[in-house]
């Protein structure tokens, strides 16, 4: 049975392409994340040695979530560290910080507040990247996706561990054709969101930067200190994640394959991610489509359900239909 991927859409087709050597004014939304500083810093500082050229973030709005601690403490310090260092000016409002950027990178740490963030710049006609999580919940998930289909917007979502150059090492290495792929990975948990959300969405992207859409069933088998969850997709390929609490969080991915092994050696920067950005918001063509990012979303709701129901297989395709279904009343 193949999934069902009740949103399919490629945003990104509208709009024209950038003026090849035009600077894009950049703006944040979500100053509660040190992601803020450093995105800032390769875009904004031509002596960074990865330094991004094509744009100058300019405006942010300061965002922040009372009921999370990790967010709530750090915006005072960021916003003033993007003020004195990168000369950013702060707004009082989403609908103002449109008013004088080309492009948008919503960065809140929280996930919750994604949607209703994501919306004035969607209506506002603004390329958008949201960083992980895309949203607190697959069904706002696909309301994103829906509402920048309807205005035409293009927007898209990663985690930096896609365009690691390790991983790009490992996706390019000739293992013939692959028959399973473990990702392994920090999982810590925050009790606002889905357990997967907060930081298993790292190695879960990681997951599907190898095998791609295509999952069928989840189950998962959950302990305090760890989680392992095993996706079947379409032709019997096995995608296993095994999200880390304690000890030790190593972020590596191992492809087996008809012909042999590869596996990732060492990590990454940010520096990547931050090029696709840059190219995205002048090309307007996201380098990772809807599709694959919701069925990201649907894995990781689909093995909070398996846990739900005590480790029994779960049907990704039911867990989208359900979600849109909710997302479109």
């Amino acid at each position: 049975m193949k999934p069902i991927l009740a949103v399919m859409m490629a945003a990104g087709l509208a709009g024209a392409v950038v003026t090849e050597g035009a600077e894009l004014r950049l703006g944040l939304i979500g100053l509660d994340t040190s992601h803020v500083i450093a995105f800032t810093k390769l875009i904004n500082n031509p002596q960074d040695k990865d330094h991004v050229p094509g744009g100058k973030v300019v405006a942010a709005f300061k965002g922040g979530s009372a009921d999370i601690e990790s967010s709530h403490s750090r915006v005072e310090g960021f916003t003033k560290q993007l003020q004195e260092q990168y000369g950013v000016k702060i707004v009082e409002t989403i609908e103002e910080l449109c008013r004088q950027v080309d492009a948008v990178l919503l960065e809140s740490v929280d996930g919750r507040p994604h949607l209703a963030q994501a919306i004035p710049v969607i209506e506002a006609g603004k390329p958008l990247f949201i960083d992980k999580p895309i949203a607190g919940s697959l069904r706002d998930a696909i309301r994103i996706y829906d509402l920048a289909k309807k205005h035409n917007v293009p927007v898209f979502s990663s985690s930096a561990y896609r365009f690691y150059d390790s991983l790009a090492e490992v996706k390019k290495t000739e293992v013939g054709e692959i028959r399973s792929v473990i990702s392994i990975g920090p999982a810590h948990l925050e009790p606002h969101h889905p357990d997967l959300f907060w930081y298993g969405v790292h190695p879960t992207e990681a997951l599907f930067t190898i095998l791609g859409p295509g999952c069928e069933t989840v189950v998962r088998t959950s302990t305090p200190d760890t989680d392992v969850v095993t996706g079947t997709w379409t032709g019997g390929k096995v995608g296993t994640l095994h999200g880390l609490r304690r000890g030790p969080l190593p972020h590596r991915v191992i492809v087996f394959g008809a012909k042999g092994v590869a596996e990732q050696k060492g990590s990454g920067s940010y520096a990547p991610l931050v090029r696709e950005i840059m190219k995205f918001f002048q090309t307007r063509q996201p380098p990772v489509p809807a599709e694959e990012t919701l069925e990201i979303f649907a894995f990781m709701e689909a093995a909070d359900e398996s846990k739900r129901q005590g480790g029994k297989p779960v049907s990704l395709p039911d867990i989208m239909r359900r979600a849109a279904a909710e997302a479109r009343r």
